[in-house]
């Protein structure tokens, strides 16, 4: 089963697609999880990289395609996946089907989550993320406060701003995702495979209560 998360940045994506893979038991694979364990390497690609991301601009679609498509070869990719980040465009999009196609498998549901932008931005600026590259726990120091300032509760981490979460790049990136990836919600509505969830920027339970929602609806389908 192939879970495609689609979005503007912030609006929980990640945080639904963990607790999503560990309801089905499939792995939560995120564009920019992977990016950002290239850039922690000394390469040209991760330079390269680097640029994009912090620019709040999207990585080049062949680059993009072959990260993925490597990531999709794995082992534990054998029952399916949750995409996270990608597809960013419908060029990536028609490349994911006929990479599944290839391996038999075919995308299941492509779920929306809508925000309204200055909630985005909100969110993002107060955002915290785990150091550790095994937890990545994200907290908001509004409705998601961690019981030890710049700690992470789960593993003991420092906490860190991502060098993207900052106002300027996220308005780029919205930006960016206005102009580019919004043309998939319809990419997918014509498929009728798509699922839209409007979600409340102020709470950290929303992400809990939008994934149940999720998976009561993908069991009926």
């Amino acid at each position: 089963m192939i879970i495609i998360m689609l979005g503007a940045p912030g609006t929980g994506k990640g945080t639904v697609g963990k607790l999503l893979s560990e309801e089905f038991d499939i792995p939560h694979i995120s564009s920019g999880e992977i990016f950002r364990s290239y850039i922690n390497k000394q390469s040209k690609l991760a330079k390269e990289i680097g640029e994009y991301v912090s620019k709040g601009l999207l990585v080049p679609d062949d680059l993009s395609i072959k990260l993925l498509e490597k990531r999709l070869c794995e082992d534990d990719v054998e029952n399916g996946a949750i995409l996270d980040g990608f597809p960013r465009t419908n060029y990536q999009a028609d490349i994911l089907e006929k990479m599944l196609k290839k391996q038999e498998k075919s995308i299941k549901i492509a779920i929306e989550l809508s925000l309204p932008d200055e909630e985005i931005i909100d969110r993002i600026v107060k955002r915290r993320t785990c150091s550790n590259k095994d937890c990545r726990e994200i907290y908001n120091l509004e409705f998601k406060i961690p019981k030890k300032e710049g700690v992470c509760d789960k593993c003991g981490a420092e906490l860190i701003i991502r060098e993207d979460d900052n106002e300027k790049t996220v308005k780029q990136r919205l930006k960016t995702y206005h102009e580019t990836s919004e043309h998939l919600i319809d990419f997918y509505k014509n498929k009728d495979i798509l699922y839209t969830v409007r979600i409340n920027s102020k709470s950290d339970d929303v992400s809990k209560e939008v994934a149940k929602e999720i998976e009561e609806y993908i069991k009926r389908k």
